[in-house]
Formats: structure tokens, C-alpha cells, sequence
């Protein structure tokens, strides 16, 4: 079995590369590296230690010559490479290149192949936004609603539809939900984005180790021709039960490391009231039943992250005041903090975040008084956890119907609870055939069936590229509205953006969304 690989520096990229290389049928993985100086180490002891198990192409992954060079001959690819927050939000330019351009051009290598390597794509939970306790489960097929400013979800959005319509003979989309490291610590404490964490954002956390054994357990379960069904397909990669809690109950397992809690060291108006992303997979087994890779408890993980890095210890000795001037003071003021943006007035994301400045201001700083999922303030805890309760998204159709059975009458429900229409006449037979669809706007576009009704993706010029223009979208499509509002004001009008220069904007439109 030959392997290419992307994203091997990262946590999970990591985890896949060491579990799969345990797996004797492995002749070689590929990997790429980008030129930064830090890979130069990183090439050295992989080198030394897996010997000519390991095979390095360095350059960047935008690069169709790299792509080339790396899926050459190969029978897998896993792409597990990306520009995450915060440095996305430093650099808009590097997680284009790399989130965009790069699974573009790596999508388009893998095409070029004759015969083609079997293509994994990595995407994420970011893409279905915001959610809080009004439907907090979600699943495969739910509507796609890029967070606002959130450029590292817009751009794999765009890589995750390129993947999808690229008319690859064998492929799986793989959404990967929020994910726990060895490093979780350290990386968070440079930037503002911990407080873009909403407290009562569901969240769903699966461990690097997991999701690298996951990728073992799918190339060891496919060579073996047991898990046919496994391709093309979109999945969630999930937990489970032992990895759903909330935003608050993240940070409480987080501090206890270093003695502290959410309460201890937190107001809650530091923290964003939305605009963030997150969810409890209703589906998440789907994965589970095939690959059989959920082991880690999400409390015994940070646990066992406190035993690694004893030094963390130390914060229970040191003064609650002293940790909040050294540390939580500095990050609050991070210019990528909403604590910040309220202090600067920053209206675009303050208006994104809170809903207004009026709001933001007048959040309440006591834990007391702001109601939270974890404690029990929306109903019992547990109950709200246990999938038979949730509360699903409508998707506009007969979902009882397999996809070979879907008619035209189908496909245009689908598409008219999206706001739009179906366009193509002959449509019946094969879900993953190029159509031609209209949406609200006028715009027409082609996707499979597919991509609109279990993918979850729509219109390319309304909802991928900036501006972010939900609040007009919401009034056009019910798919979007039903989960938009749980979380924005019908009157919302507004359009979010950036500007050349960086600055971001929130601009009104007409009431009735003219």
C-alpha cells in the first residue's frame, strides 16, 4: 500500500501519519512539507526514523507541481492540511493558499491520475456555523452557514464543494469536529480566540489520537474490501456521548489543569454570545460503525494532558490575580478578542458577535445571571445530550427515499425550501450528475444532487465567497432561516465583510431585504 499525505505537522496529520506506518501492508507514505525552516527538523526525524518508509516532498501544497510529485503513483491520499485559527485570521492570505488553492490543486492531480489513488478529504465543523441549545444536534445534510469573518471555514468551504463536483472516481469527505491535542494548552494562549468560544456553544471534541487511528482503521478495513459502502460519501468525525459538552464545560476541563475553572478566571462577557461554530453530531456513529475508532473520553484526555506537561501544575500555587495580569488580562486585549472589539468599538464584529454594541454592553459579568446549558437553565443536561431528544433540521424532502429512488419532484422540493429551483429537466437516476439550479437571487449554478441534498451546499455566488449575506438569505430560504434565527434577530439586516485594507464592515440593506 502506497500513501500520500498532507497536514503531517499538524495534531491530527501527526497521529495518521504514526498509526497508519504500524500497519505492515504500508510500503510508503509520501508526505509534503512546506519549506518553513521548522520542517527541516521535522523532514530529518521522520527520515531517520522510519528510513525509506517515508518519502518527503517540500514546497507549498498551491503548488501543481508539488501535487503532482506527491500523489504520483500512490493508492491513497489523505489531505489533512490546513491553515487554522488564529493564524487564518492573521493571514487571510495563507489560508486561502493553503484551504483553497492548495485542495484545489491537489484535487486536480488526483484527477490527472491514471488510475486514480483513492482521495480523503479532510474538512470541518466550522462549515455548519453557529448553534446553541435550540439545535444543538446536527448532521450530514444540515445547511452550511459560514460563521461571519470566518475566512479559515470559507475557504475550506470552497475546497470541500471543489472535492465534491470534481467527478473523482473514489472519494469521502471527512468533517471534522472540534479536536483536543497534547499541545491544546500552549497553542491557546497567544491569541484572543479562546474567547471566540461561545459558553453555551454544543460541542463535540474527539482526540488527535482517535482521529489519527480513525485513518489507520479505514485504510486497514478498505484493503481488505470490507467497507465498500465507506466511498463517497460525506461523514462527521466524531466522539460520541463521551466527547459532547459545552463551551463552558471545555474551559472548566481546560483550568483544572492549572487548578482554575471558567468562573475562577472568566467573566462571561468576555466571551462571544454567537458567531462562533459548533455542534453535537446526531450522526456521528456513522463513522463509528464502520471504523470502530472512538476510544478516549474527552475528561480523561485533558487528564492525561495535565500528566504530560507537569509545569501547568504550577498555576495551582500561583495567585488567581497574578494568572489573570500575566495571562487572561494580555489575551482579552489581544486585537483578535471580543472583549477588545467592544472596548474599540469595532462595530462590524461586535454586531456579528453580540447582535449590537447595546447588547455587548449590557451582558452580564456574573455567572449568576447568564443562563447556561451545563448548569441546567434550558432543561436536564443530560436530557438535552441524549440524541433521542434532539431536535433536527428540516432538509426539504423525503428523506425515508434512498438516494437511487429520488425523483425530480425531490430535487425541487429541496430546492424550493432552499429558496430556489431546480432547473434540469432529465435529473433521475444518478445522484452524483452535474445539475443546473437557481437560487433566490437569479443565479444559476450546477452541483449534484448530491452535493445540495446531503452535502448541505447551495448557491456558490451567495453563500461562499464574501460577503456574508445570511440575514438576506434567511428571508428567502427556509433551510437557512431555521437555524439562523436561533441565533439572530429577523430584523438583522445586514451584510458583513472586509474591506481591501483589512477593516471589516457590517452594512445595512433594505427591510425587506432589497
Amino acid at each position: 500500500m502506497k500513501i500520500a499525505m498532507t497536514g503531517v505537522s499538524g495534531n491530527m496529520g501527526r497521529e495518521a501519519l504514526k498509526q497508519s506506518l504500524e500497519l505492515p501492508s504500508v510500503e510508503y507514505i509520501r508526505v509534503l512539507l512546506s519549506d518553513k525552516k521548522k520542517n527541516d527538523k521535522l523532514a530529518r526525524k521522520l527520515q531517520k526514523e522510519y528510513g525509506p518508509r517515508i518519502q518527503i516532498v517540500r514546497g507549498s501544497i498551491a503548488s501543481k507541481e508539488n501535487c503532482k510529485k506527491l500523489v504520483d503513483g500512490v493508492d491513497y491520499v489523505i489531505h489533512m492540511a490546513a491553515v487554522i485559527p488564529p493564524r487564518s485570521d492573521a493571514s487571510h492570505k495563507a489560508s486561502e493558499e493553503c484551504n483553497k488553492k492548495g485542495a484545489v490543486a491537489l484535487i486536480d492531480a488526483v484527477r490527472a491520475c491514471s488510475p486514480q489513488p483513492k482521495y480523503i478529504h479532510i474538512s470541518t465543523v466550522a462549515l455548519y456555523g453557529n448553534r446553541n441549545e435550540k439545535h444543538p444536534f446536527g448532521r450530514v445534510g444540515d445547511p452550511l452557514i459560514v460563521s461571519p469573518f470566518d475566512r479559515y471555514a470559507m475557504d475550506k468551504l470552497y475546497g470541500e464543494r471543489y472535492c465534491l463536483d470534481a467527478d473523482l472516481e473514489c472519494w469521502a469527505v471527512l468533517r471534522q469536529t472540534a479536536m483536543v491535542h497534547p499541545n491544546m494548552m500552549h497553542d491557546n494562549i497567544s491569541d484572543g480566540l479562546m474567547f471566540h468560544t461561545a459558553a453555551n456553544a454544543p460541542l463535540e471534541w474527539v482526540s488527535s489520537r482517535d482521529s489519527g487511528y480513525l485513518i489507520k482503521r479505514i485504510l486497514e478495513r478498505d484493503e481488505k474490501g470490507e467497507v465498500p459502502e465507506f466511498w463517497k460519501k460525506i461523514y462527521n468525525i466524531g466522539a460520541g456521548l463521551k466527547g459532547m459538552e459545552t463551551g463552558y464545560d471545555t474551559f472548566n476541563d481546560g483550568f483544572a489543569i492549572i487548578g482554575g475553572s471558567a468562573e475562577k478566571f472568566f467573566k462571561p462577557n468576555w466571551l462571544a454570545a454567537r458567531n462562533f461554530h459548533g455542534l453535537w453530531f446526531y450522526d456521528g456513529d456513522e463513522l463509528e460503525k464502520l471504523f470502530s475508532y472512538q476510544r478516549d473520553d474527552i475528561h480523561e484526555y485533558w487528564k492525561w494532558i495535565g500528566s504530560q506537561h507537569k509545569l501547568y501544575t504550577l498555576g495551582r500555587f500561583v495567585p488567581r490575580g497574578l494568572i489573570d495580569l500575566f495571562l487572561f488580562r494580555r489575551l482579552r486585549n489581544h486585537p483578535n478578542s471580543p472583549y477588545r472589539w467592544v472596548k474599540n468599538h469595532d462595530e462590524a464584529r461586535v454586531i456579528a458577535t453580540f447582535g449590537s454594541m447595546e447588547k455587548a454592553e449590557n451582558l452580564s459579568s456574573d455567572w449568576k445571571d447568564y443562563k447556561l446549558i451545563a448548569r441546567g437553565d434550558f432543561g436536564n443536561y443530560d436530557a438535552m445530550r441524549d440524541k433521542k431528544n434532539a431536535v433536527l433540521l428540516d432538509h426539504g424532502y423525503d428523506e425515508t427515499k434512498p438516494m437511487s429512488a429520488w425523483t425530480r419532484e425531490d430535487l425541487q422540493d429541496a430546492a424550493r425550501f432552499r429558496g430556489g429551483e431546480l432547473v434540469s429537466e432529465e435529473c433521475e437516476g444518478d445522484p452524483y450528475k452535474k445539475l443546473t439550479w437557481k437560487c433566490h437571487e437569479g443565479h444559476t449554478f450546477e452541483a449534484s444532487a448530491y452535493t445540495v441534498l446531503r452535502g448541505g451546499h447551495w448557491c456558490e455566488k451567495c453563500c461562499q465567497p464574501m460577503p456574508w449575506n445570511f440575514d438576506r438569505i434567511a428571508k428567502y430560504s427556509p433551510f437557512v432561516a431555521q437555524v439562523w434565527y436561533d441565533s439572530h434577530e429577523k430584523d438583522e439586516n445586514y451584510t458583513y465583510g472586509v474591506r481591501e485594507d483589512g477593516s471589516s464592515f457590517a452594512e445595512k440593506f433594505g427591510e425587506e431585504g432589497e
